[in-house]
């Protein structure tokens, strides 16, 4: 039973590394490495202020996953931080749900191993969503100047950012060749991959830093260190899940796109705690036993968002009744996303 077990989970894991690693993974954690020092967190979270233009920070806190790059725990101080220093209610709970939603590394592995359709699907529906559950709680609970909730707005601490020489539009152009490694690299074509490779190294050594170029890499293998070995067990246990979870428990409960089957799925998914990217096999594992294109997409949009740990600190963070909320909130539109888009796609 036992060696069953194990070998159930070790072919998920194999087939998995040799289809995965080298052409999705690897490039996609340089990018996220060269976005945490090319792209400074202070540079994002100044635009969250209560007296900012709402069109621009409802923008700037609904992509700031792709950018910060964090888990449902790892975005709850940042969150704090914010929220307590002067951000407006909307686009700190837009950052909060879009923060770990929409991180690169999570879209570029979910439309590798799920589909285009659904990776496309996760981050737009991660964006408009989150747009709407911040705008939604701006208007249930606006804070009331001069209260205990009315902070002073925050003064960012730029003291750790990279001063740098180079223009943006060499940044600009330094991270779209980096994704056209990832591009050409997860389409198996090689010669444009070596181009593009060729093009990064290239600007590395003309225009980076040599510090610059050394946080690079210690960011990146920071990344590695954090997510490899969580989404090696992910894997390991999507591959138990296949053997154990009956077909048939799959196609009574999640294998149509119902209302009730995609309710489900986002209770599932926002009780559940996942590492960053661990949900992604585990839903792929899901999806091979039957389960259907909304509900998996709803288990995607509440789950890496949500979880219990985080429940307990954002309710202790806003309070009881704004926690339960946005709870709801996430669960709902995760549900309504995942039954209008599996309708569709």
């Amino acid at each position: 039973m036992l060696k069953t077990i194990f070998f159930g989970g070790w072919n998920a894991l194999t087939d998995y590394l040799s289809a995965h690693v080298i052409t999705c993974l690897v490039p996609a954690f340089f990018i996220a490495g060269a976005i945490t020092i090319l792209i400074t967190q202070d540079k994002v979270l100044k635009y969250f202020g209560a007296q900012t233009k709402k069109v621009v920070s409802y923008s700037i806190a609904s992509v700031s996953g792709a950018i910060l790059a964090v888990c449902s725990c790892t975005v709850l101080p940042l969150f704090s931080g914010i929220y307590k220093r002067g951000a407006g209610i909307g686009p700190a709970i837009a950052f909060l749900y879009s923060g770990p939603a929409i991180n690169i590394l999570a879209i570029t592995y979910t439309a590798k191993l799920l589909g285009l359709d659904i990776g496309v699907s996760r981050a737009v529906g991660a964006i408009v969503f989150s747009i709407i559950i911040g705008f939604i709680m701006s208007l249930i609970f606006p804070r009331k100047k001069g209260g205990e909730d009315d902070p002073k707005p925050a003064v960012m601490n730029s003291s750790f950012a990279i001063k740098q020489k180079r223009s943006e539009f060499i940044n600009i152009v330094f991270f779209v060749f980096l994704i056209l490694v990832l591009i050409f690299a997860s389409s198996k074509h090689w010669i444009l991959t070596g181009i593009s490779l060729v093009l990064v190294v290239g600007i590395s050594v003309k225009y980076l830093e040599k510090h610059e170029f050394i946080m690079w890499m210690k960011s990146t293998w920071d990344f590695f260190k954090q997510i490899f070995p969580l989404l090696l067990l992910g894997v390991f246990l999507a591959g138990i899940i296949t053997m154990f979870v009956p077909p048939e428990f799959i196609a009574k409960w999640v294998g149509k796109n119902t209302f009730l089957a995609n309710i489900l799925a986002s209770v599932i998914g926002a009780f559940s705690y996942f590492a960053t990217l661990t949900e992604v096999p585990i839903v792929k594992a899901l999806t091979d036993l039957g389960m259907a294109k909304g509900p998996s997409l709803a288990l995607l949009l509440a789950g890496p968002s949500l979880s219990l740990p985080n429940m307990i600190v954002i309710s202790r963070i806003m309070g009881l009744k704004k926690g339960l909320t946005y709870i709801v909130l996430v669960i709902v539109m995760a549900s309504a996303t995942g039954l209008i888009v599996g309708n569709i796609i």
